[in-house]
């Protein structure tokens, strides 16, 4: 009989789990806790995972309970639980749904049943502004306009509030998906995709309606708003992070659904449609010629005739967007993402604005099911020049970073990386412009870039769909919403700090399940002995998080 010393956790009073990697129940293990938990550090061999309120309000928000949460702990717990964490679980667990945000008539109330916790709200200064009267020992009457502001102050201070307050139904639109592509192909829901619309959707009734489907890139979080749209048969504005993400949504919904090109308008700095479904971008949306002047296209949104607002990329909302969707709490809200992860720590604000999360599949689950393509993920570390070292050793920690992003050594490892990759179709990813436009001159290879113009970047990437072209190279824009289902290598030159979202974004790209069954291959190049080591270590948190792992050469 084995030994609980035998299990990978450890659960620390601190509220960190350590995770042993080597050891067989690991993969089992991590499966069950990043439910409930977040990855802070993915060393080697012991990894940590961290419980916070957030996480646990996330969790409790998808149907887990402490008791779940707790047998899950002690199954895979090497010890017992500290008493603390046990008391903290329950705790914040039994928070999510005490606090619900109910409509009576034409009035907005704050229900609990228990008094003590609507007193302790009631006192609050931060909270005061934004209720108008008690009522009863269980319910206090709410200002209905400051419905969004109210439940950002209240998780601030610890109390998330379940919001089934209802929404305004917006204008009705008929919306309903193809048995076949525009080119004959036959199309049906995936199973999760059913599933995660279905649970969005919670059979139109108020407890649904608002909450964030995460899914991996390349999983098909688009297809799974149109089936949140063909539910709710409404007018529907989507916003999504770039042009690029504009026409992807348009050409997802002329070639799956029943709607025609007078139905689908794109709203942007080029085009300014507006049709029953309207996409439009977070840059438009955030738009104004003075900083002290309001948005210039604010009334878009504010609209009563949209039923349904589509978030995508829900993780990069900018923060003037937070804003403008605290006065839409009356809108069902869907958000879209392949991870929580914000690197300006707002993820509160999108539990409490767009809706927790609602529905999560691990990325692994999906490739073993051949939803997404297997991927091997690999880091390249590649010494600095001399004349760069001595450089490096005396400059800022910025200064640093750039050196060693821009370390073109990676050049030669990049020329055998294409000749060794001449057959398949690869993206070559990049932070800093400069390194792209001296890569694209000296290869031969085309660059996408912010200022490329859209019906150029459009035809480029339709050259590389159809295989016309080989290789193509893309600054930042290339981090998230292009279409390109056939790309199986991915090369990243630099990346952003330590960013974890960004490290996820461009393994999506190469994500896509291949025809041939084919293997996806993910190179990020590293500078050796260097701040961009460390950078790399933190952007592949989310990776290690989903089950995936960096093999390390020296290049």
């Amino acid at each position: 009989m084995a030994s609980k010393l035998d299990n990978p956790l450890i659960t620390q009073s601190d509220y960190s789990i350590l995770v042993e990697v080597e050891n067989p129940r690991y993969s089992e293990a991590r499966d069950h806790i990043g439910r409930f938990a977040e990855l802070v550090k993915s060393p080697e061999h012991i990894h940590s995972y961290r419980i916070s309120p957030l996480s646990l309000w996330n969790a409790a928000s998808t149907g887990l309970n402490s008791d779940k949460v707790l047998k899950i702990l002690e199954e895979f717990n090497k010890y017992s639980i500290p008493a603390n964490v046990k008391k903290e679980i329950e705790e914040q667990m039994g928070r999510y749904g005490r606090l619900k945000m109910i409509q009576d008539g034409d009035e907005l109330l704050l229900h609990c049943d228990e008094q003590h916790i609507l007193r302790t709200i009631w006192s609050h200064k931060k909270v005061q502004p934004y209720l108008k009267k008690w009522l009863s020992d269980s319910t206090i009457q709410v200002d209905k306009s400051n419905r969004g502001l109210l439940k950002q102050v209240l998780i601030k201070i610890g109390f998330p509030v379940d919001d089934q307050a209802g929404y305004i139904e917006g204008e009705s639109y008929d919306i309903e998906f193809e048995q076949f592509t525009s080119e004959g192909e036959p199309f049906q829901l995936r199973e999760y995709q059913r599933d995660a619309s279905r649970i969005f959707y919670a059979g139109g009734k108020s407890i649904g309606g608002n909450g964030v489907i995460v899914l991996p890139c390349g999983a098909g979080k688009t297809i799974v708003g149109m089936a949140v749209m063909s539910y709710l048969r409404c007018y529907t504005l989507i916003l999504c992070t770039s042009i690029s993400a504009v026409k992807q949504w348009k050409r997802e919904l002329l070639d799956k659904t029943n709607l025609k090109e007078s139905d689908v308008g794109e709203y942007t700095g080029e085009i300014k449609n507006i049709r029953p479904i309207t996409i439009t971008t977070y840059q438009l949306l955030t738009y104004r010629r003075e900083k002290e002047k309001g948005y210039l296209h604010l009334d878009l949104v504010l609209s009563e005739k949209w039923g349904l607002i589509i978030y995508d990329e829900v993780h990069l909302l900018p923060a003037p967007v937070f804003r403008i969707t605290s006065q839409i709490q009356a809108r069902r809200r869907l958000g879209l993402t392949a991870t929580l992860v914000r690197e300006d720590g707002r993820e509160d604000d999108v539990f409490s604005l767009i809706g927790p999360k609602k529905y999560d599949v691990p990325w692994k689950v999906l490739e073993k099911q051949g939803w997404i393509a297997t991927a091997n993920c690999h880091e390249l570390r590649i010494a600095l020049p001399p004349e760069l070292r001595f450089e490096y050793s005396t400059a800022t920690l910025r200064q640093q970073f750039r050196i060693a992003a821009e370390n073109y050594n990676k050049e030669v490892v990049l020329r055998k990386l294409l000749s060794q990759h001449e057959d398949d179709l690869v993206l070559i990813i990049g932070h800093y412009l400069s390194q792209l436009q001296e890569v694209s001159s000296k290869f031969k290879i085309p660059l996408i870039q912010g200022k490329t113009p859209t019906n150029e970047r459009e035809d480029l990437y339709s050259r590389f769909r159809r295989g016309e072209l080989k290789t193509i190279i893309v600054s930042k824009v290339g981090n998230f919403a292009i279409d390109l289902p056939d790309a199986n290598v991915a090369i990243q030159l630099s990346g952003t700090f330590g960013s974890r979202q960004e490290e996820a974004q461009r393994l999506g790209r190469i994500l896509r399940p291949k025809k041939n069954g084919q293997t996806a291959n993910f190179f990020t190049l590293v500078s050796l002995d260097t701040v961009e080591e460390e950078y790399a270590l933190k952007r592949q948190l989310f990776l290690t998080e989903q089950g995936y792992l960096y093999d390390i050469e020296d290049a």
